[in-house]
């Protein structure tokens, strides 16, 4: 492949990736008279439980809730599929266990290259009417003077009313795509970007400079919204 067209033009190009999406089968569920939830997999409850007594749901055909947005979302993810069916699985012995939402936390490698999202990003921010404060900027995946360091970029996004951390998205060499776990447990238990800066990370050379690009996020958002 040399090229890749796009209406009249054609773009030089090595490698094309194409992103189709996905969507969840629900057509048994559809004729068995289950209720589709808005966003087009199977409603359910936070119990996993589907609008037909006794019969339950999970997996890339069902809907989870946004923890963020309070919406139904249909996320295709084996994480989600598995606490589904744990979930499931206990309620229909006999236990009451909800479910508590996603928030999209999702990573992926493309050639050397890892990429993680978590969160919202700043157009989903913005339509759920959040004024967003936004930093992006380059790191390290170790410290600059060690061999193995990569180069890494990141945007963080908190909510400038609560302060709170809402999103964030990165890109980098290895070593860069699994911070965004730390990234997701703050916007997991709604840590304020002061909270963060704080946090008590840990740091070698081989792992991260002395300010991880985790708090460095942090920091620099305490400084776009101010003391």
């Amino acid at each position: 492949m040399t090229a890749v067209g796009c209406g009249d033009d054609q773009i030089p190009a090595d490698i094309v990736v194409v992103a189709v999406g996905t969507v969840p089968n629900v057509e048994l569920a559809r004729l068995a008279g289950i209720r589709i939830g808005e966003s087009g997999g199977i409603w359910v409850d936070d119990h996993q439980r589907t609008s037909v007594e006794g019969v339950y749901a999970g997996g890339d055909c069902a809907e989870s809730v946004h923890r963020l947005s309070g919406r139904p979302v249909n996320i295709h993810l084996g994480t989600y599929a598995n606490r589904h069916g744990r979930v499931a699985g206990l309620n229909i012995g006999g236990g009451d266990v909800a479910f508590p939402g996603v928030l999209g936390t999702a990573i992926t490698k493309v050639l050397d290259i890892e990429i993680a999202r978590t969160g919202l990003t700043e157009r989903e921010a913005r339509e759920l009417g959040r004024e967003p404060a936004i930093v992006e900027f380059d790191a390290r995946t170790a410290a600059g003077y060690w061999p193995e360091s990569r180069r890494m970029r990141m945007r963080a996004i908190a909510d400038r009313g609560s302060r709170q951390l809402i999103g964030a998205q990165l890109f980098g060499g290895r070593g860069a795509g699994k911070r965004i776990d730390a990234l997701a447990l703050a916007i997991w238990n709604e840590m304020t970007v002061d909270d963060l800066v704080n946090a008590d990370l840990s740091y070698a050379p081989p792992f991260s400079g002395v300010w991880d690009p985790v708090l460095h996020a942090a920091r620099l958002l305490v400084g776009e919204l101010g003391d």
